[in-house]
């Protein structure tokens, strides 16, 4: 099985040299600009802080502050960014993680953001050149930060504007609680020295290897570090917490910390942001802590580096639709200017959530994502032959029967769950491994939005399984069009931060949520495939399934093969507008 699996490493430095190609900024200059590039901060528990600031010559009025708070340190970066701000009409400040260019201190990602943002903010308010009020921007890590400083909202933080934000554990190092490999190189990338390490980031080679050698030898997974050679420490402590506990929620906005998040939001993520079950969840949650929270949503056909853009044309290989491709840059200043200068509302923005229909060219504007089409469409994973595939259907089974799924945790011959998404639109799917599930053609073009979501049951001879469902369209000229797909361990289905085992033999009801969003019409002879399966393969760890932590079993504890037997009551859910 050929797969390619692109880290948000990787995609995060490509957001660095393409986030501002947009407007094609040069550099500031003195002529033009008051620039600051050695700003230092200290923080309270006696940690410093670096910062780059860039104001426009010749305004004499106190300003708004633009914010952008990030760890991939680079000075030609950082003022790039504080000039767009300051043209844009505000004073422009970057500031580094702690650790990053000037500041002395440990490198430690995630886990001051919550402190050191607000020190920052608080910094800013006592700068003369500053009228009080600061507003926030930037994606994946810096969209994290933004979210960190809302657990202890400063009263000068107006607004946030993250884009494709990331959730220490929750979207990454794992996802629903399997920890992921994509990112593996990460740690190295952002501690080695106080800018990026943009050379071990980029080996590509050493990490196929790497994770081709822990899958082929069958070794602890805690281990993995050691095949590589070097070890991880950081890798090391976050498997210390495979939940989503105490040391993962101190870093975010964490249930009731929601209800007192009283300021605009607006979230920017893509269909295909690999990080996007941590932008949508900081969404999700804000509106159920919330309820009138004043957040908007604009999502679209992006990846993770593509929604800090505005879009590319062909994405994966996928033509996007010509109007979805966007502005980040100009729509984050336009919403700058709603919330400081009483500016109209950016025009995109005609509801909570923004969303543009893949096929069909168009923006559609709602409430809620509940209301992103009109019906709620429940499939059943019955087992009556649909062709060469089992039937999705919309009528619950009449009788409970079970599908039978043997997968050998040992065998290193054959990977199962070939879920990513890279290319959208595949000629071909691997059929040798996972069950398949069909629904007859559509009569007529339908669109589909929302999250894939539902509940699985099983009787499984083990005490816990990761579990992988891919929805497809299947065209009607054959080929497969990736939606959305889902990755999560059962044990943690009902609570993130409460593992709660599986008991051999008995029939289990397994809930999902957090899958990827997206929104498609289908045209006329199209069909909805869900893939189910079991994930086991060289890009993330492997469940054994005897319950003990997982990063520490080996193939010896693979035992005999898991053997599952799925319920025809278990379900999927989507919203379908006829």
């Amino acid at each position: 099985m050929k797969r390619k699996h692109i880290s948000l490493a990787f995609l995060c430095l490509l957001a660095n040299l393409l986030a501002l190609s947009q407007n094609k900024i040069e550099l500031p200059d003195t002529a033009h600009y008051l620039i600051d590039t050695s700003v230092l901060i200290p923080t309270k528990d006696g940690a410093t802080l670096s910062a780059v600031v860039v104001r426009k010559k010749g305004v004499t009025q106190k300003l708004p502050t633009a914010l952008f708070f990030f760890i991939y340190s680079n000075t030609q970066r950082s003022l790039l960014e504080a000039r767009s701000a300051a043209d844009h009409g505000y004073v422009g400040i970057v500031a580094d993680t702690r650790g990053k260019r000037l500041s002395p201190d440990p490198i430690e990602p995630y886990e001051h953001e919550a402190q050191d943002v607000n020190t920052v903010i608080d910094w800013i308010t006592h700068q003369l050149w500053s009228d009080g009020r600061v507003g926030m921007y930037g994606g994946s890590y810096s969209g994290f930060a933004q979210w960190a400083a809302t657990k202890y909202l400063h009263p000068a933080l107006k607004t946030i504007v993250p884009y494709v934000a990331a959730i220490p554990g929750l979207g990454l190092p794992m996802e629903n609680n399997v920890f992921l490999n994509a990112n593996y190189q990460w740690a190295f990338y952002i501690t080695d020295n106080k800018y990026t390490d943009t050379a071990v980031n980029n080996d590509y080679a050493r990490f196929r290897r790497m994770q081709n050698t822990w899958f082929d030898s069958g070794v602890a997974y805690d281990r993995i570090d050691s095949i590589d050679g070097t070890p991880n420490p950081w890798l090391q402590k976050w498997l210390k917490h495979p939940a989503f506990d105490a040391y993962w929620q101190s870093m975010v906005p964490y249930q009731a910390d929601f209800a007192k998040i009283n300021i605009p939001v607006l979230t920017i993520t893509g269909y295909y942001d690999d990080g996007q079950v941590s932008a949508l969840e900081y969404l999700r949650q804000h509106y159920a802590y919330r309820p009138n929270a004043d957040h908007y949503l604009v999502i679209g056909p992006y990846d993770h580096f593509g929604a800090q853009r505005g879009g590319v044309p062909v994405l994966r290989d996928y033509t996007v639709d010509p109007v979805a491709l966007i502005n980040t840059r100009e729509l984050t200043f336009q919403w700058m200017d709603y919330v400081f200068n009483k500016a109209p509302k950016p025009a995109i923005l005609q509801n909570k959530i923004n969303f543009e229909v893949m096929g069909a060219n168009q923006w559609k504007h709602v409430s809620s994502i509940d209301q992103m089409e009109k019906e709620k469409l429940t499939l059943y994973l019955d087992h009556t032959p649909n062709g060469k595939y089992f039937t999705l259907s919309e009528k619950r089974p009449a009788i409970q029967h079970f599908i039978p799924q043997t997968v050998d945790l040992a065998d290193r011959s054959t990977y199962n769950n070939d879920y990513y998404p890279y290319p959208i639109i595949k000629t071909a799917i691997d059929t040798t491994n996972g069950l398949f599930f069909v629904t007859q053609p559509f009569e007529k073009a339908v669109t589909v939005s929302g999250m894939l979501t539902g509940n699985l049951k099983a009787i499984i001879n083990k005490k816990d399984m990761d579990i992988g469902l891919v929805l497809y369209e299947i065209m009607p000229d054959g080929r497969f069009f990736e939606l959305s797909y889902f990755l999560g361990r059962a044990s943690y289905a009902e609570d993130m931060s409460q593992r709660k085992l599986l008991t051999p033999g008995k029939l289990e009801t397994i809930p999902f949520t957090r899958s990827r969003l997206f929104s498609r019409q289908l045209s006329k002879g199209s069909r909805l495939l869900v893939v189910l399966n079991i994930d086991k393969n060289p890009f993330a760890q492997i469940n054994y399934g005897t319950g003990k932590d997982v990063s520490k079993e080996t193939i010896r504890d693979a035992g005999q093969p898991l053997q599952i037997r799925w319920s025809s009551d278990s379900f999927i859910r989507l919203a379908i507008t006829r």
